[in-house]
């Protein structure tokens, strides 16, 4: 090992080099979330600390087909480079991969040193510096479902759901998971130490939950971007696909992301407790719901990011279409649980599971520190069974109309910053673009035969 390797590395290359380990993987966000890496020989680490390692800009702008999007600072720009440099504080071993450990990598623009605009982890980190200022520590607990399924040549897909079990909501074991998929992804999740807590069944066949214990906003999407990847690769060592798609078929319900949020005070208490104001919830938590309330429209396209994300939701879908909030009210957007004192929180149902985690607790924050500024209080809470558009306001229901109010709301985007916002703006219009043009079965099969 060089002389010139710092102690702290050292220490972290002994450890481990202990553990059998040579390999790491250096991981990052894109801009929809999902995972980029590069895997570095043990040997190499003290190389890819020092300088970095390079990655071309363009990785954020790069769709799922592989086309690379005119987003200002890419093409334009000549494709430049950007900057990953391991942190070696969020180094974890892979309970599936035998001698690899994985940690996320920190972005910069080498040019400049400075971070990448469209940078999701650093994104969160600005507007929780934002928060910070005024006060507003956030705290949230991620819970996200995801279907697996099952290779099938027969299907137009190439899959089907990994089994057929209608009504087995809220199940654990065989009955619904005849191959105890779940207590094996739970299993490595616990080793790999993202805080994942409780697993089940949920609603649709080969449908599953799994709850994340909460945390401060940024380690809590750090770690809901690891879970995401850890089930993907889970799965795929069983020969399966597990997909966070918002709704992966016609016949079936869709995957959310429901965010549970809260604060924490000076004194390190729940600020959002206070037993003698309305609803037990003190004024920063009744103003952060009217703040995430008036900035619904805009968030849709942040945590409802897909032209497939709008095809979850309608009525008795358990998948909020209104804008409103409820006290222990699952058909409201914005449910607030029964418990009170250190448990107060908010639960903000709208993202489906496609959500980059990152950008919808950016959004949720910054929605909430809008509405904390302004100190308004919130409507009437709703009472009964929702889905009533004569008593609330529609979310906007296509990704279009979503993408438009995340434009127009100038409160919203000034937190989030313009370079992110017209990258993301652009980056999302193109894949609008794109499945506008594109010829789908539906079409096929409604028009082919009869015109």
């Amino acid at each position: 090992m060089s002389a010139s390797v710092s102690p702290q590395l050292r220490q972290h290359l002994d450890l481990l080099a202990a553990e059998g380990i040579d390999v790491v993987r250096v991981t990052y966000p894109d801009l929809i979330g999902t995972d980029r890496a590069r895997d570095v020989l043990l040997e190499h680490m003290p190389s890819a600390c020092e300088h970095g390692l390079a990655f071309c800009r363009a990785v954020y702008h790069t769709s799922p087909q592989g086309d690379v999007v005119a987003v200002p600072g890419g093409l334009d720009a000549g494709l430049p480079d950007i900057c990953v440099r391991p942190d070696l504080d969020t180094l974890v071993t892979l309970p599936w991969e035998p001698g690899v450990a994985s940690c996320l990598g920190e972005v910069t623009d080498p040019a400049t040193g400075a971070t990448a605009p469209e940078s999701p982890r650093d994104l969160l980190r600005a507007v929780l510096a934002r928060c910070a200022e005024h006060g507003l520590r956030p705290v949230v607990g991620p819970e996200l479902e995801y279907f697996l399924c099952e290779a099938d040549p027969a299907s137009a897909t190439g899959w089907r759901r990994y089994t057929d079990a209608p009504g087995s909501v809220y199940t654990a074991g065989l009955r619904a998971d005849p191959d105890n998929h779940l207590l094996r992804t739970l299993r490595a999740l616990r080793d790999l130490g993202i805080g994942a807590s409780t697993g089940n069944h949920e609603f649709d066949s080969a449908q599953f939950e799994i709850n994340l214990v909460h945390s401060g906003a940024l380690d809590a999407a750090d770690r809901a971007f690891r879970f995401k990847t850890a089930v993907k690769e889970l799965a795929r060592k069983e020969g399966r696909l597990a997909t966070f798609m918002a709704k992966p078929f016609n016949d079936g319900g869709g995957s959310g992301f429901h965010l549970h949020l809260s604060g924490e005070d000076d004194a390190g208490g729940n600020a959002f407790d206070d037993a003698s104001e309305p609803y037990g919830l003190s004024g920063t938590a009744r103003h952060a719901v009217a703040g995430i309330l008036a900035h619904a429209p805009a968030l849709a396209a942040l945590l409802n990011p897909t032209v497939n994300s709008y095809k979850r939701f309608g009525p008795d879908t358990l998948a909020p279409w209104l804008i409103d909030w409820g006290l222990d009210n699952r058909s409201a957007m914005l449910r607030v649980p029964p418990e009170r004192g250190s448990a107060a929180r908010l639960e903000l149902r709208l993202g489906d599971a496609s959500a980059n985690p990152y950008l919808a607790i950016a959004g949720t924050a910054a929605a909430a520190l809008l509405g904390v500024l302004a100190g308004e209080e919130p409507p009437a809470p709703l009472e009964g069974y929702g889905y009533d558009p004569a008593r609330s306001a529609v979310l906007p229901m296509s990704l279009p109309a979503a993408l438009d109010a995340l434009e127009a709301d100038t409160a919203l985007t000034d937190v989030l910053g313009k370079d992110f916002t017209t990258s993301f703006l652009t980056y999302k219009r193109d894949e609008v673009e794109r499945f506008q043009r594109f010829v789908t079965d539906w079409e096929f099969t409604e028009y082919a035969y009869h015109l």
